[in-house]
């Protein structure tokens, strides 16, 4: 009969050098970067800053509630729905083809191998699009638009739809790009067309992905059209921008109220959605 020797337990973790290493690294490369930030969150506790803190809140209390206000909060939550999926939809006109043109297993002169000069330069070219497209935050666009056509939400829209074009693209690509090119290669050997094979190739094993990245993208686009209305794009940022400027701390947290209940809501849905594609 084998006998089982019980191991001492080991003292202590042995791999405790490499952790604290590690840690102490981190301090090393965060602590210079902190500096430069200027990142004081000590100074939050200081007793004027906490005499404003205390005194800005207290401005919130109670909640604007009356109708006039609630039908007119109900309006720019609307507004801001409205402005988020026309940006969206805008982008995705502007992102679904600069994906495919910039998606490699759709080449035809790549089946060979290298791809040809003029299709790989017209290829990194329009990566190059999606990088400026994406580079340049919503924001900027807005401001840029705000100048160009005005306040108001057609601003907001066109900032969504060049920003989000540019993730949606790029995003596209990359998904499209790391799929089984089994199937695509086939047909485009045997004389289907680029749209062919997107469509029964490379969309069917593809589609529930990037249906799921889209509902995810117009989440954030409904984020993003609340912070684009504080530079004068429409919707309840705009609303509470003006509030904000007029003092009125009641009018602020009704609408903080009702834009937490919408981001939550969006993210419900949205959960449901990516769900029911998986």
């Amino acid at each position: 009969m084998s006998t089982v020797t019980a191991l001492a337990p080991v003292p202590r973790d042995p791999a405790w050098r490499g952790r604290v290493t590690g840690l102490l690294l981190a301090a090393v490369v965060l602590w210079p970067l902190l500096q430069l930030a200027e990142f004081r969150p000590w100074e939050l506790l200081e007793p004027d800053a906490l005499r404003a803190s205390g005194r800005f809140l207290a401005d919130f209390l109670p909640p604007r509630l009356d109708a006039e206000f609630l039908a007119l909060v109900a309006r720019e939550t609307w507004r801001t729905v409205a402005i988020a999926t026309a940006g969206l939809t805008l982008g995705l006109l502007l992102a679904v083809p600069l994906a495919l043109a910039s998606v490699r297993s759709l080449s035809v002169s790549g089946l060979a191998g290298r791809m040809a000069p003029v299709p790989s330069a017209l290829r990194w070219a329009v990566r190059g699009v999606l990088v400026v497209l994406r580079s340049v935050p919503e924001l900027i666009w807005a401001l840029v638009f705000v100048r160009v056509v005005g306040l108001g939400p057609t601003a907001g829209v066109l900032a969504i739809a060049l920003t989000y074009g540019g993730m949606l693209g790029k995003v596209y690509g990359d998904i499209l790009e790391s799929g089984d090119r089994h199937a695509t290669t086939t047909l485009l050997r045997n004389g289907a067309g680029r749209m062919q094979a997107f469509f029964y190739a490379l969309l069917p094993q593809n589609g529930a992905e990037l249906t799921s990245y889209t509902v995810y993208r117009w989440e954030c686009a409904i984020r993003s059209s609340a912070v684009l209305g504080f530079v004068g794009a429409g919707g309840l940022g705009q609303q509470m921008d003006q509030s904000m400027k007029m003092f009125n701390g009641s009018e602020v947290a009704t609408v903080l109220l009702v834009f937490v209940g919408l981001v939550a809501a969006t993210d419900r849905l949205s959960a449901f959605l990516r769900r029911s594609l998986g």
